[in-house]
């Protein structure tokens, strides 16, 4: 039977949905409880974190490549657009923010990203709205630096400035409509 699971080669970058961008450092063969398993080690540098993941669980747990620049786009593009806030209690939105960053999705991170973010003019955030917009632009961040070979605090502020724009043309949109 031929295996689909992607494979990573030592000094890939990856992305484990509930941790971020990581890096394989060795893959390694243990025997663990009698059985004899292969691991990618992975290290995660931000949290000074080492991971071992079992290669036959890569696809169970989610763990992937790092996007493609047509994610990536897409990702940029769902930050300019229109945040979207329901109206329901805070904890299950805050619940429903964390499911996303937590599913390693881009597209989703960037959903949370732009819904949180606050303009300079608009009402000062919550702490835990402050939280939970930290751990997604962070997310995202990691994973547009990785993929554009640039360090984390450019890549937010690269994020920073299109979601700036976006609050920006949005109040124009909204000013010239009244």
């Amino acid at each position: 039977m031929a295996s689909t699971a992607p494979s990573f080669d030592v000094g890939d970058y990856v992305v484990y949905p509930k941790h971020g961008v990581g890096r394989v450092i060795e893959l390694q063969k243990q025997e663990i409880a009698g059985m004899h398993l292969e691991l990618y080690v992975l290290r995660f540098e931000k949290e000074k974190m080492t991971l071992r993941v079992p290669t036959n669980k890569v696809e169970s747990v989610g763990m992937r490549k790092l996007s493609s620049d047509k994610k990536m786009l897409e990702a940029m593009i769902t930050l300019k657009g229109k945040p979207k806030v329901k109206r329901t209690m805070w904890s299950r939105r805050a619940q429903e923010y964390e499911a996303k960053i937590n599913s390693g999705d881009l597209v989703s991170i960037a959903e949370v990203v732009r819904d949180l973010f606050r303009a300079e003019d608009q009402p000062e955030q919550s702490y835990s709205e402050r939280q939970i917009f930290e751990a997604a632009i962070s997310r995202l961040a990691r994973e547009l630096a990785a993929v554009e070979q640039i360090d984390e605090p450019a890549a937010v502020e690269k994020l920073l400035d299109v979601l700036r724009k976006a609050a920006a043309a949005l109040a124009k949109s909204i000013a010239v409509a009244e």
